[in-house]
């Protein structure tokens, strides 16, 4: 199954993006945008910059743990993984946004919903 974009809307009215792998575990997170349009340019971003290796700092978190962020050209993060217990799982999750994000769909659950 292949990766896919979730667009949501915030309690405070901020969009964000997940982007899940083909099984929907959420592989990378977003920051809060303040509107649609500059979410799915951060999306973009991330499709564009997912398969350079030279975009994902490695970082060690708290508690022992591992984390990536994924940068744009301009060193801004576009997104942020989960927390993993071991490096190679870290980097196995750089991989997998490598194979998922290029071709990912986008699934936009940011529209109200409307009753008849």
């Amino acid at each position: 199954m292949a990766g896919k974009f979730v667009l949501k809307t915030a309690t405070n009215g901020e969009t964000y993006f997940r982007l899940q792998a083909g099984n929907g575990q959420v592989i990378l997170k977003s920051e809060m945008y303040k509107t649609k349009a500059s979410a799915l340019a951060g999306v973009e971003s991330v499709k564009n910059n997912a398969a350079s290796d030279a975009r994902y700092e490695r970082k060690d978190a708290a508690g022992g743990q591992f984390m990536f962020n994924l940068k744009a050209t301009n060193g801004q993060v576009i997104g942020t993984s989960e927390l993993y217990k071991t490096e190679a799982s870290r980097d196995a999750g750089i991989e997998s946004v490598k194979n998922h994000a290029p071709s990912a769909t986008s699934d936009d659950q940011t529209a109200p919903s409307h009753s008849a």
